[in-house]
């Protein structure tokens, strides 16, 4: 046995099998404790394992993870898990150590002679036209600084000085150069400061890339073509799961940033978000829109701790949330853009004064026409009473938040029901956007009775809503960080 090894692998002649989902911390952290109590398990991944999934979901009733059986024992999820008393452990344990496999237990995948993690999902696309043109306009010295509305813009052009460029470097005549400045435009190449389109004159532009220095994935060029932002989402998805897996504490409880900045999937993660410049975000579907904009949102989280470090206080919060921001189909969206501009339909968020996009914003065409309250669930801000990192697929999304919220809702930190006081108390995001849940105490009541799992906390809430006269009060909400340090 190895020094760092802490504890010796029984030997079973039955099994422990546990149903997961890559990056979910209660999963995590039920793993975790197995492998300390020196107890094998068989995990089965419920994303990889869709009809295993829908079985587990028939015969439990649960759509939550994790969910564990020992032998054909049903034990629930990680809470239930954690609170099993000394006796009942030694006994399933024992069950486990003594009897085989039954007929009845729960379904695992088949073995597959080819073992080994599935590979990450490449986004395929091919090399623009205009690439090199771009990269060498840029290295033109034709970008400069010019003044404004008494205001100086740097790193811009004036649609005179790119035509000229054109004719004279390209030997294009005039019309020709025109069209293809506007051909640039409509690619999501440059970017006009102010109006539309692309004019012959002294408008200034601005490349995209250019478009705010701030923006993590500024600075280099979009040099593929744009794929469609569902594409663009899965890959980013894939990539996602596969760097918080393998940067994320055994416990689950802590995500380590550092580690993350020097992984090689780190950088093929930030040559994926630099083709956000020119993502087509032009006729996405409600589906399509929620998934891309919680996987995005939640990887600019974790990108924005790496590069700039974790926020300490509420002032760093505030400027994190506000200035943090990627360039994605020509248009910057910062965190405070993506969850309240785009996922809750345009509203105020906490400590917002107005809305986030006034009439005009080309970014309000894809902001959701309804706020949708199960993103709440989905988001995770980066400190530890946020729900926990997950990526979500278009196709299977509504499902997908409704397991988020199951989830949340059933730990302790997030809701608490005492009928003895006839009290029920909450994460404070209930309180932040309670306007999202129907915006009184009895719709948001309504809609927790209607998304809380089958367990004893949902009979609990129904009878305290038969009797009337329930109190809200809210749970403490940890702001410290998840990082690792």
């Amino acid at each position: 046995m190895e020094p760092e090894e802490p504890v010796t692998m029984q030997k079973l002649a039955g099994r422990i099998t546990v149903y997961t989902i890559t990056g979910c911390l209660h999963c995590l952290r039920t793993k975790s404790y197995l492998t300390e109590m020196g107890l094998p398990f068989i995990e089965v991944n419920i994303k990889e394992n869709p009809v295993i999934h829908q079985q587990i979901i028939d015969i439990t009733g649960r759509l939550t993870v994790p969910q564990i059986y020992f032998n054909n024992i049903h034990v629930g999820g990680n809470n239930d898990f954690m609170n099993l008393s000394q006796e009942k452990l030694a006994s399933l344990i024992d069950t486990v150590k003594n009897n085989p496999v039954p007929p009845d237990a729960p379904p695992i995948p088949e073995l597959e002679t080819d073992e080994g993690e599935e590979p990450v999902e490449e986004l395929k696309s091919k090399r623009d036209e205009y690439a090199d043109l771009v990269l060498e306009f840029k290295e033109s010295g034709t970008i400069g600084s010019h003044w404004s509305c008494l205001k100086i813009h740097q790193k811009t052009f004036t649609g005179k000085k790119l035509v000229n460029w054109l004719m004279q470097y390209k030997d294009l005549d005039k019309t020709a150069a025109v069209d293809m400045a506007k051909d640039l435009t409509a690619r999501k190449f440059l970017n006009p400061l102010s109006g539309k389109g692309f004019e012959d004159s002294d408008t200034l532009y601005r490349l995209i890339e250019h478009d705010s220095a701030a923006s993590l994935n500024a600075g280099a060029t979009a040099e593929y073509n744009p794929v469609s932002a569902s594409k663009h989402s899965e890959a980013m998805r894939d990539l996602t799961l596969k760097l918080f897996s393998e940067h994320i504490t055994s416990d689950g409880k802590l995500v380590d940033y550092k580690s993350m900045k020097g992984s090689t999937i780190f950088d093929k993660y930030c040559q994926l978000a630099t083709q956000l410049q020119r993502v087509d975000l032009e006729n996405l579907t409600r589906k399509e829109k929620l998934a891309f904009f919680i996987n995005v949102y939640n990887a600019l989280v974790i990108h924005g701790n790496i590069k700039q470090g974790s926020p300490k206080n509420m002032w760093q919060r505030y400027k994190f949330f506000n200035s943090v921001s990627y360039v994605i189909g020509g248009e910057v969206f910062t965190l405070q853009d993506i969850e309240n501009g785009v996922l809750r339909g345009n509203r105020k968020g906490i400590a917002q004064i107005t809305k986030p996009f006034s009439k005009g914003d080309p970014r309000l065409k894809v902001a959701l026409e309804e706020a949708e309250p199960l993103i709440h669930f989905a988001l995770n801000c980066g400190v530890l009473s946020c729900p926990p990192i997950k990526t979500y697929s278009a196709e299977e999304i509504d499902k997908e938040l409704k397991i988020s919220a199951v989830a949340f809702l059933d730990g302790p930190d997030s809701c608490q029901v005492d009928i003895s006081k006839k009290e029920v108390r909450l994460s404070q995001i209930f309180k932040w956007y309670k306007v999202d849940f129907g915006g009184t105490d009895e719709k948001l009541l309504n809609w927790l009775l209607e998304h809380l799992g089958d367990s004893p906390k949902k009979k609990a809430l129904k009878e305290l809503l038969s009797h009337g006269d329930i109190k809200i009060a809210s749970l403490p909400y940890d702001w410290s960080t998840n990082s690792k340090d």
